[in-house]
């Protein structure tokens, strides 16, 4: 029988003193840890403790994390060993922890991870040492070197040795023979000013009527948790309102937190944010040096970085007093992350704003068909702002029937959307030719036989980069060449590439348009702020005629003299079973049509389909964006679809296809059933093999009003997964691949 232990907060004598860490590993719980007497600690702290032969880096949390109670004796406990001088986890951080962990089904120590992301900014500072000057008399040999060190310091009080050994264009030792001599003494550095404070007092652009009515119904709200839908059409400025937000939580003290899709291309954002506040806010996302994670991560942890902008992975980081959140375009899919843990950064900043009682708003064009009904029903409040700001009209869309105006043989561009481009070109003005499609051509085939090339890794067809020479798999990045002979029939030769990608695109271009200048803008050209920072200067210096790109550039940018958007394949994002295909088809195109008239010129886009009478055709020519909506809440909701009903899908996956296949089907035989419950397959998924591991998926599907996550607790314990098997839960899933 297990016996009870004190909660945290009743330790004390005779019983050794104890603490419950939670360590960043997969695991189930929290581990109890003798607390030296010399050694205080409270909830928060970050401590260093033995596991097994390891020095691990935990936190102390102020419950237990499982169902039973350590019942490790006093003599077998183990110490803990350091208590870490960082700032400690906060209450509502901790608490957030523990929400994430319960909603997701992940272990609570693999959510702890997340907002342990940078182990070394956890571990004491390093010193700043530099060096200045002695007013001593010392007998020593004056080199030119030397010379060159005390002039260098005659004007500047104090360098680091790096800096002296720049400066003053000398080597090291030479730094080192002046200290040894008594020439210089060392002195230690305060820490850097890492990050100037953003001054809400600089004055921001002129609003309009419609962007001061949503900044005083935003005040007027005040400063508890409520969650806000900021709808505007593209261009309308939504960017300005939430400044404004911004600014008043910095006059109450409050950190504020932005969350924004593809962050590292956000160039223009960041521009405008310096303009706004005089200085640039704190950057997190994944192209940041070890260096500037440490530092950024320790900043916000001391409350030193007052505003931060990142993608979904910030939502975690240690802040002490945030006072806001923004999740600008809420409806982008790269907020979800299915890997590791899988959670929806947009509703995890809710629960995060909700734990700690302040606003968060969620800013689009384009909102999420759940966020509209949650705004519909009251859950959530709404901002309009109907029209574009200052001068700027929204474009005229056109469909162009492509079974009525054809592109040429072996083309992509029908003979309207190529007027149009020359058109835009012979007026001085950009336009954008938009195809969600990297590389020369998504397939290449053997035209003797029709073998496709495939990765031998996943389930799922080589992309040509004409451009790189090479065939690139997209899903787990495996490259190679393309063979002199077909592996099946042999014939030598007979590779051809199907389809166009942007690179295919850019050749047809240049053979009607030899005289316009081309820029091609995907992530496989733009993949970090400089490259980003360098297109962008590129096409608003008008260094560019046509661009071509991506989904890379559907959003985000303003470039004045792009007046033209073509949308090659219109109809691309339509096909699949994901029940989301045709929301997520209206959002991109509707977004990459936002970039064209941004300006006082007026803007013009075409669509290339083969289905102008679909529902996302004529929602887009017509501007009917809110019927469009509403069509799609009635289909979802006869089937019980999201967000009328409730998803959770369970991944099964390994290297051995049949041990996969059997746990998939073990798992769907004990499967609950009832009126309300249902679980779809088990079957194969759409990418079969990916990275190498064989894939099979079940779906959970159950009306609202029923916990998904108590069906799952009861349903997966019913059978033994081998160990080279992982079943992975993936709850309100947003990929079916």
């Amino acid at each position: 029988m297990t016996r009870n232990r004190p909660t945290f907060s009743e330790i004390s004598s005779p019983s050794k003193p104890r603490v419950k860490v939670l360590l960043p590993l997969p695991l189930r719980g929290t581990y109890d840890y003798a607390v030296p007497e010399d050694l205080p600690l409270t909830p928060g702290d970050f401590v260093k403790v033995p596991l097994g032969p390891r020095q691990m880096i935990g936190v102390v949390w102020d419950k237990p994390l499982q169902q039973t109670e350590s019942d490790v004796s006093d003599e077998r406990l183990k110490a803990v060993t350091v208590h870490l001088p960082t700032p400690p986890m906060t209450l509502e951080n901790r608490r957030l922890v523990e929400w994430v962990s319960s909603y997701t089904l992940a272990r609570p120590g693999a959510v702890l991870r997340m907002t342990m992301s940078v182990p070394k900014a956890l571990e004491p500072e390093k010193t700043r040492i530099a060096y200045a000057l002695s007013e001593t008399i010392a007998e020593i040999r004056i080199t030119s070197a030397r010379q060159r060190v005390i002039n260098l310091l005659r004007e500047v009080p104090s360098l680091t040795a790096a800096d002296i050994v720049r400066e003053a264009g000398v080597s090291a030792g030479v730094v080192k023979g002046l200290v040894q001599a008594g020439k210089l003494y060392t002195v230690i550095l305060p820490p850097r000013d890492r990050f100037p404070a953003p001054d809400p007092e600089c004055p921001g652009p002129a609003l309009s009527d419609a962007q001061e009515e949503a900044v005083a119904a935003l005040r007027n709200a005040g400063d508890k948790f409520r969650v806000t839908l900021l709808d505007g059409v593209t261009g309308a400025g939504k960017t300005e309102v939430y400044f404004e937000a911004i600014a008043d939580a910095l006059r109450r003290g409050k950190q504020s937190l932005i969350l924004l899709p593809e962050i590292a291309l956000s160039v223009q954002w960041l521009d405008r944010f310096e303009a706004r506040f005089g200085a640039r806010p704190a950057e997190w996302h994944s192209d940041l040096s070890q260096r500037q994670r440490r530092t950024t991560w320790r900043s916000i942890a001391k409350g030193e970085a007052r505003v931060v902008v990142g993608a979904r992975s910030a939502l975690f980081l240690p802040y002490p007093e945030l006072g806001l959140i923004v999740v600008d375009e809420e409806h982008e899919n790269s907020f979800k992350q299915e890997d590791g843990v899988a959670y929806h950064a947009r509703d995890m900043a809710i629960v995060r704003a909700q734990i700690g009682d302040f606003p968060i708003l969620l800013a689009s064009a384009t909102p999420s068909l759940e966020t509209v009904i949650n705004a519909e029903s009251g859950r959530y409040a709404r901002l309009n702002l109907p029209t574009r700001h200052g001068t700027a009209c929204l474009p005229d869309i056109q469909l162009i029937n492509l079974r009525q105006h054809p592109p040429k043989r072996r083309c992509w561009i029908s003979p309207i959307l190529r007027q149009a481009l020359a058109e835009t070109l012979a007026t001085g003005s950009q336009s954008l030719l938009f195809l969600n499609r990297r590389g020369y051509a998504p397939l290449t085939l053997c035209s003797a036989c029709g073998h496709r090339l495939e990765c031998p890794n996943c389930t799922a067809w080589l992309v040509e980069h004409r451009y790189s020479a090479r065939l690139q798999c997209h899903h787990c990045g495996y490259t190679g060449q393309t063979p002199d002979a077909c592996s099946i029939c042999e014939a030598k030769g007979s590779f051809v590439a199907c389809g166009p990608g942007v690179e295919r695109l850019a050749e047809e271009v240049m053979n009607f348009l030899p005289n316009a200048r081309l820029c091609i803008a995907t992530s496989d050209s733009i993949h970090r702020p400089s490259e980003a920072a360098a297109f962008v200067a590129q096409v608003l210096e008008r260094e560019v005629d046509i661009v071509i790109g991506t989904q890379i550039v559907a959003k985000g940018h303003h470039f004045p003299d792009l007046t033209l958007v073509g949308v090659v394949d219109a109809d691309l994002g339509l096909s699949g079973g994901d029940l989301r295909a045709a929301e997520r088809t209206y959002q991109l195109l509707h977004q990459v049509a936002g970039r064209a008239g941004r300006d006082e010129k007026p803007g013009r886009v075409l669509l290339q389909t083969y289905h102008q009478d679909h529902p996302v055709m004529i929602a887009l020519a017509n501007g009917g964006r809110d019927e469009f909506l509403a069509a799609e809440a009635i289909a979802r909701q006869a089937g019980g679809w999201p967000p009328f009903g409730k998803l959770a899908a369970l991944i099964v996956s390994g290297n051995d296809g049949d041990a996969v296949a059997q746990t998939a089907r073990d798992l769907a035989q004990v499967a609950p059933t009832s009126k309300r419950v249902r679980v779809l397959g088990p079957a194969p998924a759409p990418l079969a093999l990916l990275r190498g591991r064989h894939r099979w998926r079940l779906l959970l599907k159950v009306d609202r009003g029923i916990s998904v996550q108590e069906i799952l607790h009861a349903w997966l314990p019913r059978i033994l997964v081998p160990n080279p098997v992982r079943v992975h839960v993936d709850i309100d899933p947003r990929s079916f691949m």
